[in-house]
């Protein structure tokens, strides 16, 4: 795999399937979109283009259908858990294979559920620090100065065809800190700037008691499950990060688009349920979050 081009299937090809997928396309790859139609005939025709102060303005000649009908080295499954069900229908198990399977999708439970449904693969957990936003199908701009990801599991072979692409790896030994790692600063982040429609400095400022108050909820449950998080470690990456930040989901509520409260909200609830820890502020914010008509404008 180290040195021969791969074979890669996006699921979901949008802001960060789209920009990883044009990535691997521009280097070399087969890169094969697996999406709805409309989409895929756009990317059949277009490509996929990408505006990106890093990696320049480019368009990446690609593949795309609406199933996978061939096996292939490795998985990038982008969609959003909200669509996860539908999307994972257009990857047969059986023609899938031995391949590697990267998630990267917010939460922690999908991990488990991607293994028993592909039993053959090697589901990698994986998470990812970006900003790329699909304006339209085959369109996608790619905003921060960063695309991160990390992996759990040793993938050397693969990790260095993502280096090669431009992409940002490290590889993780521990899978489950890696994912709560993610989690504890996504959960307070997601849920108080999607139930106050605010952005993250006003978050901070205005409504800190609550946001403490989450995040000791939040790592309480983390360290319960194993992970070594700690609340001082998050609140000091909160408090370091731009004022004006805003969470996907606060710009999925802002346009009317399913959240992803379940997999954010609800896995913190879940597992602090599963391991004895309380978690009533977190499980009041989940709640007012889900009820449009009380998020503060």
């Amino acid at each position: 795999m180290h040195t021969t081009k791969l074979t890669v299937a996006i699921l979901g090809p949008g802001g960060v399937g789209g920009l990883i997928g044009a990535l691997l396309a521009r280097d070399g790859h087969r890169v094969i979109c697996v999406a709805r139609e409309e989409t895929a005939a756009v990317l059949r025709r277009d490509g996929l283009r990408v505006e990106s102060a890093r990696y320049g303005d480019f368009t990446a000649r690609v593949e795309a259908a609406t199933r996978l009908h061939e096996p292939v080295d490795a998985v990038l499954v982008a969609v959003k858990q909200t669509a996860l069900e539908e999307a994972l229908d257009r990857v047969p198990a059986r023609v899938l294979g031995d391949a590697i399977v990267v998630p990267l999708l917010n939460g922690v439970e999908h991990v488990a559920a991607l293994r028993e449904r592909y039993p053959s693969a090697t589901v990698v957990a994986g998470t990812i620090r970006v900003e790329a936003t699909r304006t339209a199908p085959g369109r996608v701009v790619h905003g921060s100065p960063f695309a991160d990801l990390e992996l759990a599991a040793p993938v050397e072979q693969f990790a260095d065809r993502l280096r090669h692409a431009g992409l940002g790896v490290t590889l993780r030994t521990d899978e489950t800190a890696m994912l709560w790692d993610k989690l504890a600063f996504l959960a307070p982040f997601a849920l108080l700037t999607t139930r106050h429609q605010a952005p993250l400095g006003a978050v901070r400022s205005e409504r800190r008691p609550e946001l403490l108050a989450v995040l000791d909820e939040v790592t309480a449950v983390a360290q319960a499950a194993g992970a070594p998080v700690t609340a001082e470690t998050v609140l000091s990456f909160l408090d370091r990060a731009p004022h004006a930040m805003r969470s996907s989901m606060q710009r999925d509520a802002a346009a009317g688009r399913p959240l992803e409260l379940d997999a954010i909200g609800g896995a913190v609830l879940r597992a602090g349920a599963a391991h004895g820890v309380d978690t009533p502020a977190t499980a009041r914010l989940v709640a007012e979050a889900a009820r449009p008509a009380n998020r503060e404008v």
